[in-house]
């Protein structure tokens, strides 16, 4: 925590675009926010936010280059909340295949970002979700509309996870086939469509989970 009530919050500048808007969307949900790619800052806030847009491959290499998933990788193995956004969740899985070029991701979970099977691409829009009962994310919003921009997405779930470890929230969504819209795994939540750009729906969620920051 800072020196305020609010939960702390660093948006994870590591050449990424996008990040002011969600910084915004932060500071709206009620967090005390700052856009740095410090890694002392990172490792201390309250939660650390990475978000993402463009190429797999690009944003993997922009991690590389500031040793941002190291940075991941320490808040999570502190048990450190973390939460991507768009490319900032696709990442977050073992590969990524975009137009015939195989990245490696994170590796945080198991699995494959792949393009979409769907009659129009890019996938920008509104659109429903199908979240569980026992989200956190989508407390007293399931039924809202989100906004995506995208092509790819993780379209199954592939984590096995064994007592005494909780069961992740999977949220799924549809545009030609299922995919995975959000994940709640532990300290590490990510969502596929863009919070900061989904209205007051968006800013409930972000709400929604900087509550949760400090109060495990």
């Amino acid at each position: 925590m800072t020196g305020s009530s609010r939960p702390s919050v660093v948006v994870l500048d590591y050449g990424s675009g996008n990040v002011h808007s969600a910084v915004k969307a932060l500071e709206a949900a009620g967090a005390d926010v700052e856009l740095t790619g410090d890694r002392r800052k990172a490792l201390e806030a309250d939660g650390l936010l990475v978000p993402g847009v463009g190429a797999f491959s690009a944003v993997m290499e922009q991690l590389s280059t500031s040793r941002g998933g190291e940075v991941i990788d320490r808040r999570l193995a502190g048990g450190r909340k973390v939460m991507g956004i768009c490319v900032g969740m696709q990442i977050l899985f073992e590969r990524g295949v975009e137009r015939g070029v195989d990245t490696e991701g994170l590796g945080e979970w198991p699995g494959v970002v792949t393009e979409l099977d769907a009659p129009v691409l890019p996938h920008i829009g509104w659109n429903t979700v199908d979240a569980p009962e026992d989200s956190v994310l989508f407390r007293g919003i399931r039924n809202e509309r989100f906004y995506f921009v995208h092509s790819y997405a993780a379209q199954d779930w592939e984590l096995e996870v064994m007592p005494p470890f909780h069961e992740p929230a999977l949220t799924w969504a549809e545009h030609g086939t299922r995919f995975l819209a959000a994940v709640e795994n532990g300290p590490l939540s990510a969502t596929q469509f863009h919070p900061e750009k989904s209205g007051d729906a968006g800013i409930r969620l972000l709400a929604n989970w900087v509550g949760s920051l400090t109060s495990d």
